[in-house]
């Protein structure tokens, strides 16, 4: 039976994060652990719409006719196929979208927002965007901002790498 490493030791050939990369990931997930259970609890509280609701319709209303594959869906607010059935199940059952076929598979849907997703939106946009503003966007400067925008989207690129 292989020896297990100890925690915090590495692997043969595994590299070594240096402490500022390990810092800045254990931060990056600590801001966004904060921000995200604030933005929960306040979309709840003054709301009554849970998080995860309030991403599937922002998602709906970008999307060109409101509606999207519900696989492009699940990608789009980071759950599991099946997680996007259980939470899209739950808000037609609220009325705030429905599903229709996609042409040629007989599998996949379309989730499209109503005129009561829509309205359920436009009612609860203030109270998240102003915890946006007040949890993450007021703590950057200008400078700051356009930076952390360039970094994060560079690392979203696939295969990025670090900067040359």
């Amino acid at each position: 039976m292989p020896k297990k490493s100890a925690p915090g030791t590495r692997k043969r050939g595994t590299p070594r994060i240096d402490a500022d990369r390990l810092a800045a990931w254990r931060a990056f997930l600590e801001l966004h652990h904060r921000v995200t259970v604030a933005l929960s609890e306040e979309l709840e509280s003054e709301a009554d719409l849970p998080l995860p609701w309030y991403d599937v319709l922002v998602q709906l209303e970008e999307a060109p006719d409101g509606r999207r594959r519900m696989q492009d869906l699940a990608d789009g607010v980071l759950f599991s196929p099946s997680g996007l059935t259980r939470l899209v199940d739950r808000m037609e059952r609220a009325g705030l979208v429905t599903r229709t076929p996609y042409p040629g598979d007989r599998r996949g849907a379309y989730a499209v927002l109503t005129d009561a997703g829509r309205a359920r939106l436009k009612a609860t946009a203030g109270v998240h965007l102003r915890g946006v503003r007040e949890h993450f966007a007021d703590r950057l400067d200008d400078a700051d901002a356009a930076t952390l925008g360039r970094i994060l989207t560079s690392m979203l690129e696939p295969g990025s790498g670090p900067p040359s």
